[in-house]
Parts: C-alpha cells; sequence; structure tokens
C-alpha cells in the first residue's frame, strides 16, 4: 500500500507519546523538577502531534468529528474515542502530580491502561483487515504495543526495562517480516478469486482493465524492490532496536546518552513504519496483475 507520510507521522508520533504516558503512569522518569514538566509535556504533545497528522488523511479533513460517531462496529472511532478519554485522564495525572508533588498511582496506573487500550484500537484498525493478508495477525498489535513500550521507556528513561523491550520488539519485527512474507501466498486468494472467473481454467492478464491510473493503484497496490526492502529492513532494526539498546547497556546513565538513543530509536521507527505500509500486499493488486 501507498506509505502516505501522514499515516507514517500518526503511527510513529502518537505511539511515542501513548507509550511515554504509560511509562509514566507505571512510575519510571524523573520524581519532579524541570524534566518531570518536561516530559509530562511532551507526551500528550507527541500523541495530539500524531493525532493531527491522522486528520490530514482524512478525505474531508473538516469533517473529523464523524471519526468518533461509529464506535459499535469501527475501530478507528474506538481509537478516536479512547485518545481522547486518555488524554483527559493523563491530563488529570499530570495536574495532580504538579500540583501536590506527588504522583497518584491510581491516576497514573488509569492513564497508562486507557494509553495501552488506545495503541491496541490503532493496530486492530489493520490487524481486522482481511484485504491485507499480512497485517492480519496478532504479531501486527505487538507490534503496535511494543513500539510504544519501548519508545516511551526510552523517553522516560527507564532504563531498567528498555532493554527487554527492544530485544522483545527485535524479536517480533524479525517474525512479523518472515511471517507477513508468506500471508499473501497462504491466504489462497489468487487472480482466479479476484476476478470470479476461476472455473474457466489457469488464467492470465491479457490487457489491464484500464489504461490510466485511478485510486486504487495509487493507493493500494504499491510494489517496493525486494533489494531495497531487505536494506531498509536491516538499517530499521538498527536504529529501532540495535543502537538503542547498546547505548542503554553501554553508556553511563545521561541525558545525551538518554536523547541519542531516543532519536535512533525514533528514526529506526519510521523507517520500520514505512516498510510497514510499503510492504502490505492489498488483494486488489491481483485485479490489475500486480502480484
Amino acid at each position: 500500500m501507498h506509505p502516505a507520510p501522514s499515516i507514517i507521522a500518526f503511527t510513529t508520533l502518537s505511539g511515542l507519546g501513548f507509550g511515554l504516558m504509560v511509562s509514566l503512569g507505571f512510575g519510571a522518569g524523573p520524581d519532579g523538577g524541570l524534566a518531570a514538566l518536561l516530559l509530562l509535556a511532551l507526551a500528550p504533545g507527541l500523541a495530539c502531534a500524531g493525532l493531527l497528522a491522522s486528520v490530514l488523511h482524512l478525505g474531508q479533513p473538516l469533517r473529523f468529528l464523524k471519526a468518533f460517531s461509529q464506535g459499535r462496529t469501527s475501530w478507528l472511532s474506538r481509537e478516536a474515542v479512547l485518545a481522547v478519554v486518555t488524554l483527559a485522564a493523563f491530563g488529570l495525572f499530570a495536574a495532580v502530580w504538579v500540583f501536590s508533588g506527588v504522583r497518584s498511582p491510581l491516576l497514573g496506573v488509569a492513564a497508562s491502561l486507557l494509553a495501552l487500550a488506545t495503541v491496541a484500537a490503532t493496530s486492530m484498525i489493520y490487524a481486522q483487515m482481511r484485504s491485507v493478508p499480512r497485517w492480519r495477525s496478532p504479531l501486527t498489535a505487538a507490534l503496535f504495543l511494543l513500539f510504544a513500550l519501548a519508545g516511551g521507556a526510552l523517553l522516560a528513561p527507564a532504563p531498567g526495562a528498555a532493554p527487554w523491550l527492544l530485544g522483545a520488539l527485535g524479536l517480533v519485527q524479525v517474525a512479523a517480516f518472515v511471517d507477513g512474507d508468506r500471508r499473501l501466498a497462504d491466504s489462497g486468494t489468487s487472480i482466479a478469486t479476484a476476478t470470479g472467473l476461476g472455473p474457466l481454467g489457469r488464467l492470465r492478464l491479457l490487457e489491464p482493465p484500464h489504461t490510466g491510473r485511478n485510486y486504487l493503484l495509487r493507493e493500494m497496490v504499491y510494489v517496493v524492490g525486494r533489494r531495497h526492502a531487505g536494506i531498509l529492513r536491516v538499517a530499521g532494526l538498527a536504529l529501532a532496536v540495535l543502537v538503542p539498546m547498546a547505548i542503554v547497556l553501554l553508556s553511563p546513565a545521561g541525558q545525551i546518552a538518554t536523547s541519542v538513543a531516543a532519536a535512533s530509536h525514533a528514526g529506526g521507527s519510521l523507517v520500520l513504519r514505512w516498510l510497514f505500509f510499503a510492504e502490505a500486499e492489498h488483494v486488489v493488486g491481483f485485479y490489475y496483475g500486480r502480484r
């Protein structure tokens, strides 16, 4: 699928923001001072920046309120509602912390669980899509949650949890690559099922359905070369997992080391999230002979 910049920014930034909320809510990070205030502002700032980026992906951005109207059937609506509730809960947690000087464990845990639920709802937007077999896997939800948790642990920082979360993220990402590469073939979808002409015998495309490009070709059929995908996979894993893990384990705790580790992870996350969309084979590609 076409890796739209707005969706890449949305899923990456909001994941980091909600992941930081989880870390702060569970007690990670400084207990007070300017550093704590900055983190309390950074978490909702990243989340809101991501949510605003998602509005740009809507066909009619001014109608964004309709995204809240289908909560019974749409994971997008559930995500929107959960995001607002999470931001309100985290805002209350932050206000109590700032004005009392003490973190409220109850409010912190509540905000953390809501943040996790929001990220899970975001992941389900993609994991429930039958038309993209690569995404239709429990690994999709695991990836979104681990990206959020690992990013939040690096930003907080939570040096005790970060290496474990980064390691888990790396393993799940590799598993998602291996599993995803065979999901389209294992789905049973082919040009025969796409056209409904399977009973007539072996099919091949004589001519494309039309001579010009259309919305489906532009948005749903995007092919990234295997060589380029392989290079990007290695680069993304190195930046998102290996470099920050090495910094956390080998470098002394400090603002510079923490910032470098978080920046490397964020850069790698952007690369891997681009691949998440670019490598997603939509089954409509069979109809156009692109698979």
